[in-house]
């Protein structure tokens, strides 16, 4: 049942080109049923725990492990729900866009890797539904190829994204060593049986001084994905993509990636370290996030910057260590996705029937829009965490973890700071919600037109989403029950039985959320004051804004890039050899270095007399090569190298191999000669080329020493149990009566798959180069019509005909 709930929405998106060519725009319908089956079959598991396999790289021991518990269920099971609305909401907002089956399949392949992620129990396989997220992401936030601000966010999105996905694969890689010397190499990238021992996996890292730094790594990987400042601005730029992928990607699924991430290992990793450090970006992100919020003149713009002060919420909720901070982030990742997606899903109901997103220009809307209006309502005050809507639960839980982590914890000044900025950025919050929600209310600009109402296909989705967080607001007990408790088990070290009601007695979390409703409220009438008082602080100080930094980075680093392919391919042979020869040579005796196989003391040879004699002719010849005054004199010393090395092969009683020596250059130095009567005789080279030239050519000749000595110095040992295997085996199974013949052989088709490479480049290099000259024909024609006539229509002269 898990298989086939993670494989079905991959299945069909592979499939989707049939499925649209039969169903056109009705596509999205078999999306929702998709969804709802994989929900279905995730539905099926409730209330279970345990691993699944299926084999994937048996010889290494990998499979695709997927892992059931109470917190993956909640994930992936929130993913097939709110997709299965996304994609019912789809056909009627895309309707008549181009590209719908690029959009249909890659909405399934994310839908298919939320669901991954959530269920993965081996590294490998996380790591792979995680980067599948952030492929998937880039493919929906450019879906509109033809505009530059959707290209431009969707190259954020994956360099923000996919950049921290490696520093996530630094930190799962030394956590897999780490559990590979303490749980035993089966557990080596098996999280499930990290997770069932995280107090052992925690002490390990610290013995070993990779507690720190894995937990920075996670932090990394999972801050980027999940928008956390600094790094949160790529997630405002998102919503250049359709409304539908903004509800679905970035308000309930994708975004909670990283989130989602901190609460699966917070088990084995939550101490002093991942208080300070989760608890202090996670309430940064929130309060920075809320105030961009206010400055926002566009609603998606609005809701991406709320949805990135809402991960926060939930980020500091899992950095606080006491269960509270659990309980704050399995809660608010249910109520969070179900007024969110229902608030985008209205942003993309207002922008479809009034035809613009601009806050200032929306007002008065209940009147064109009633049941939207009431939709509203009730999300609007959820995300402000007006009680007894769902939201103020979760936020109540934030305060309370706050006020728990100032008594119980010797964090010095923290300890009044944490409750102080979770206070502050929630007034913030209360500010922008009211905003939105004013949108229905007020007097109705006479600018804004007539507004149609929306098909009933648009209006279910956000009415089923409004209606749940009404079920949740009225009995958040019935939510808690159902699956949150469950999601809490697997997230905090000390859970227990959870309650959530309305407050009964005064608590200081109750004084903190009445304090920011009721300065919320007293502020929102100055609310045009601090939005132009916020928006003015970018212009005045242009480092503050975000995309200033990446913007100056990325085209600092183009333009480094730029110039350094103008110095290396600057059309010439020797520039290429050089930079090409050089880093193969460095490269190559780093790695002889860095893998211990040469030291200094290993450097020494024996060689008889004659040998040593042939040497020394071939390092004269070498010396003549160098200083010879012409191309031909250069060529005929050349040759003196090659007869050495056949006389060499004959001392070492290798007949076979310098009879080849001695046809090959013959072969050479007749080809040299042949060229050489195609270029100058002679040429200038400045001293600075001439010394450049000749630091390589000792270079080069070091790698091909060093890299003979140790290849011909390896033998097959006790230590290489393959050579000595091949060694043993080769005669006997290979069939034949030399072991070199066999090995040769054997590896045949290695060099064969080399040759047809080589083919297959030059192909492509001739139809380059035919390419190229038509292109060059076409625009030599034109531009000598351009001379003789002074006119466009020249480029149709007898001349240009001719050319052609």
């Amino acid at each position: 049942m898990v298989i086939a709930a993670v494989a079905l929405p991959f299945v069909v998106a592979a499939l989707t080109p049939v499925v649209f060519r039969v169903l056109g725009e009705g596509t999205g319908f078999v999306g929702t049923v998709v969804a709802l089956t994989s929900f279905g079959l995730l539905a099926t598991q409730y209330g279970s725990a345990g691993t699944v396999g299926l084999e994937w790289v048996p010889s290494l021991d990998l499979a695709l492990r997927f892992y059931v518990d109470g917190w993956a269920l909640l994930f992936a099971m929130l993913a097939c729900g709110i997709g299965a609305l996304i994609f019912a909401y789809s056909p009627a907002y895309m309707h008549g866009e181009s590209g719908l089956v690029r959009y249909y399949a890659a909405l399934l392949a994310f839908m298919g890797s939320i669901v991954g992620v959530a269920l993965a129990a081996d590294l490998i396989a996380m790591f792979l539904f995680w980067e599948l997220t952030s492929l998937a992401s880039f493919v929906l936030i450019g879906y509109y190829t033809a505009d530059d601000s959707s290209q431009y966010a969707a190259r954020m999105a994956m360099l923000i994204t996919v950049g921290g996905g490696l520093f996530l694969l630094v930190g799962l890689l030394l956590l897999s060593l780490v559990a590979s010397d303490v749980l035993g190499p089966d557990a080596a990238f098996n999280l499930a049986a990290m997770l069932e021992s995280p107090e052992t996996m925690q002490t390990a890292l610290r013995e070993r001084g990779l507690f720190l730094p894995v937990l920075g790594l996670l932090a990394i990987g999972a801050g980027t994905k999940s928008a956390q400042v600094p790094l949160h601005f790529w997630l405002p730029n998102a919503m250049a993509a359709p409304t539908p992928v903004s509800a679905f990607l970035h308000s309930a699924t994708m975004v909670k990636v990283g989130v989602y991430f901190i609460g699966r290992v917070r088990p084995m990793l939550v101490s002093t370290e991942w208080l300070f450090l989760f608890a202090t970006l996670g309430l940064t992100t929130m309060t920075v996030c809320a105030i961009m919020a206010v400055a926002s003149t566009d609603i998606k713009e609005l809701l991406a910057y709320s949805t990135a002060s809402h991960l926060g919420l939930m980020v500091a909720g899992f950095g606080f260590t006491s269960v509270y901070g659990a309980e704050t982030g399995v809660f608010h990742l249910l109520n969070h996705a179900l007024f969110k997606a229902a608030l985008f899903l209205v942003a993309g109901i207002i922008a479809h029937e009034a035809g613009t997103r601009e806050i200032d220009e929306l007002s008065g809307l209940r009147h064109d829009l009633p049941v939207t209006a009431v939709i509203t309502v009730i999300v609007a005050l959820s995300m402000a965490g007006i009680p007894p809507f769902n939201g103020f639960y979760s936020k109540e839980l934030l305060f309370e973890a706050a006020v728990e982590a100032s008594q119980h914890h010797d964090i010095g000044l923290l300890g009044w700071l944490y409750p102080a900025v979770a206070v502050f950025g929630s007034i913030f919050t209360v500010l922008y919600s009211l905003r939105f929600l004013s949108l229905f209310f007020g007097e109705r600009p006479e600018a804004l037109g007539h507004v149609h109402r929306p098909p009933v296909t648009l209006l279910v989705p956000p009415a089923v989403l409004a209606l749940l967080a009404a079920v949740v607001s009225v009995d958040p007990q019935l939510a808690v029950d159902a699956i949150v408790q469950s999601g809490l088990e697997a997230t905090a070290v000390d859970p227990h039985e959870m309650h959530v009601g309305l407050p009964t007695s005064y608590s200081p979390a109750l004084g903190m959320s009445a304090v920011t409703i009721g300065v919320g409220l007293v502020a929102y009438p100055s609310y045009g004051r601090l939005h132009d008082a916020i928006r003015s602080i970018p212009r005045t100080v242009p480092p503050i804004e975000a995309n200033w930094w990446y913007d100056t980075a990325v085209d600092g680093l183009s333009g480094e890039g730029r110039v350094f392919a103008e110095t290396v391919h600057d059309g010439t042979l020797r520039t290429y050899a050089t930079w090409t020869l050089t880093a193969t040579c460095t490269l190559a005796l780093a790695g002889f270095v860095a893998a211990g196989a040469i030291a200094p003391t290993e450097l020494g040879v024996e060689v008889s007399l004659a040998i040593a004699l042939v040497l020394l002719v071939a390092v004269i010849g070498g010396v003549a090569v160098a200083t010879a005054e012409s191309h031909i004199a250069g060529v005929l010393t050349l040759s003196i190298l090659g007869f050495m090395v056949a006389i060499f092969y004959i001392l070492a009683s290798a007949p076979d191999l310098a009879l080849t020596q001695l046809v090959v250059e013959t072969l050479v130095l007749v080809i040299f000669l042949l060229v050489i009567e195609e270029i100058p005789e002679r040429y200038e080279v400045e001293i600075g080329t001439v010394a450049r030239d000749a630091v390589l050519s000792v270079l080069v000749g070091a790698t091909a020493f060093v890299t003979v000595l140790v290849t011909t110095g390896t033998r097959p040992d006790g230590s290489s149990e393959i050579a000595r295997a091949y060694a043993e085996q080769a005669i006997p199974r290979g069939g034949g009566a030399n072991i070199v013949n066999v090995t040769l052989v054997d590896f045949r088709g290695f060099d064969t798959l080399g040759e047809l490479a080589v083919i297959a480049l030059a192909a492509i290099s001739i139809l380059t180069l035919i390419v190229m000259r038509d292109r060059d024909g076409d625009r030599t024609a034109t531009h000598d019509g351009d001379e003789l006539t002074g006119d466009d229509s020249a480029g149709t002269s007898s001349d240009g005909g001719d050319d052609e």
